[in-house]
Formats: structure tokens, C-alpha cells, sequence
């Protein structure tokens, strides 16, 4: 629908943003439910950060999504942050109140969770361990996700050992009843006995970077596998898993479902993860523009 001079306003900030795919997805929720609002891709230098968020709400935004490289210093120039995004170390979502405060939020812990129920409803996080691979960013939402829902244990695995014994330092606190244990990376395939589910966090498996090698012969037949990588949408991974019997959730659904808390805040309405969505936003995606 046409955008009136009452449209509300929202975005997402990158550098660079252009290969978003953040306008596609929003852009289907306004045209589906008729809202007078628009959400633009806003290019945004580092040291830009700060001075841009000061003056979106007197330009009119509502908010406002931030992708990389951006997450941490949001979180840094949030008047208020929650307290997932303080664990996860990032925000990726902003709300202006009426004073025109930006209130920060992370919401992949949300998108990831949210996928896997909806891919695979039968998984119960509290009946076995979880294996995640990586320790970047996703990777700490996906731990602080896990935590929150009860896994009973975490193995955390990084090809640097380093980073993934501070994601477990910092994520590990007392009031996180999951167990977060670093193992090896030459290990990987041995951790996986006894696992109720296996997350790739890594970029390894993506469109244009290098192959997951890692075996599944000793992952249980029920174990769930799920890749956070959605170029392509059907991973080495997630295509050796199905082979062998294992329920497989793609990526994109973690892309979709995190969106859905900032669009209620920003246009009043709680959008649904639709077929048509995925549809309109595949339709966007490629190798080139991941």
C-alpha cells in the first residue's frame, strides 16, 4: 500500500546494510496486515552509531534493527538494555520510547528457540545435551537460548579453544542451570554420543566458505540438527542428517521469528512466520547475497 506523511518509520543499520534481508521480510508484514509504515535499510559508518541513533526519533523512527558490525556498540549507546541482549553481549533491536530513549533488545534467542518449535515440535531441550558448534555471536544467543530452556548440558566447541572458553565464562553464571563445557575440536564428532541436538553456529557449510566436515555416526537416530546457515538453505549438514534419519531445521526460520518482537513494538501487530514469507524472502536470497 501507498505510505502516507503519517507512516511510521523503522529500519535496520549495517555497513554495509544492502545485502539485509531485513526490508524484504518487514516489507511483506506491512503490505499483509495494510499498515502505513515503512522500514528502510540505513547504511551507517562505525563511528556513525551513536549520532544516528540520537537523531532517528526526531526524524520519526519508531526503532530500529542492527546487523553487523553494529550489535555491540548499540548496546553500548542504549539508554536501557534488557537482560538477555547484556548477556548475549549485543543488542539487535532498539525501541525509542517517548522521550525518544533507546531501549535495547536481543531477540536471535527468541528467533532460534522459536524456530525449533515450530520445525520440530516433538524436541524437549531438558531430555539430553546439546552440541554447538562455533563461538561467535550467534553462537551466544544459541547458548543463552539453551541455557534458558533447560538443556541440561552445553558442549561448546570452537576451532579456537580461547574463544569458546570465554563465551562459557561469560554466559556460564550461577544462575544458569545448564551445565556449558568446552570440548575439543578435533573431539567435535566424539561429543555428539548421547546429544539431543547438534546447532552449527560456524560459517563453515555457507555458500562460498569452506565444508563442515564432521561425523554424525555417533549422534542418536532422534537427535535434532539444525544449521543456522540459510545460503544455501539445505546445507551439507542438515542433507547428511536427514540421510541418516535425524529431524533437520534450516536457518531461515531463526532469521524470520527473530523479527517478529521488534515488528509488534515498532507497528503494533505480532506478525506469523507464513509460508509466504519464506517464500517472498527466499525469493531474495542467493549466493552472492547472503
Amino acid at each position: 500500500m501507498a505510505i502516507s506523511g503519517k507512516a511510521v518509520l523503522a529500519g535496520v543499520m549495517g555497513w554495509p546494510v544492502a545485502h539485509s534481508l531485513s526490508p524484504a521480510l518487514h516489507g511483506h508484514w506491512l503490505a499483509a496486515h495494510g499498515i502505513d509504515g515503512a522500514y528502510l535499510p540505513l547504511p551507517v559508518a562505525p563511528d556513525d552509531v551513536a549520532a544516528v541513533l540520537a537523531a532517528m526519533p526526531k526524524m520519526g523512527f519508531r526503532g530500529c534493527n542492527v546487523t553487523v558490525p553494529h550489535k555491540e556498540a548499540a548496546l553500548a549507546a542504549c539508554t536501557r538494555v534488557d537482560d538477555v541482549a547484556r548477556r548475549i553481549g549485543a543488542v539487535n533491536t532498539i525501541v525509542f520510547d517517548e522521550d525518544g530513549m533507546a531501549q535495547g533488545s536481543n531477540t536471535d534467542a527468541f528467533g532460534f528457540m522459536a524456530n525449533l518449535t515450530a520445525g520440530a515440535s516433538r524436541w524437549n531441550p531438558r531430555a539430553a545435551p546439546a552440541v554447538v558448534l562455533g563461538a561467535g555471536g550467534a553462537a551466544r544467543a544459541v547458548v543463552a537460548a539453551l541455557a534458558d530452556a533447560g538443556v541440561p548440558e552445553i558442549r561448546l566447541v570452537n576451532r579456537t579453544r580461547d574463544r569458546a572458553e570465554q563465551v562459557a565464562a561469560s554466559l556460564g553464571t550461577a544462575d544458569v542451570g545448564a551445565r556449558i563445557a568446552v570440548g575439543d575440536w578435533d573431539r567435535r564428532a566424539d561429543l555428539l554420543a548421547d546429544a539431543g541436538l547438534l546447532v552449527n553456529t560456524t560459517t563453515l557449510g555457507m555458500a562460498g566458505k569452506g565444508a563442515l566436515e564432521i561425523s554424525l555416526d555417533r549422534l542418536p537416530a532422534q537427535a535434532l540438527v539444525n544449521d543456522i546457515v540459510y545460503v544455501p538453505l539445505e546445507t551439507p549438514l542438515l542433507a547428511a542428517a536427514r540421510l541418516r534419519g535425524n529431524p533437520a531445521v534450516d536457518g531461515l526460520g531463526m532469521l524470520l521469528h527473530q523479527a517478529r518482537p521488534g515488528f509488534q513494538a515498532w507497528f503494533g501487530v505480532l506478525p506469523e512466520v507464513t509460508a509466504g514469507l519464506r517464500a517472498a524472502v527466499l525469493d531474495r536470497i542467493s549466493p552472492a547475497r547472503p
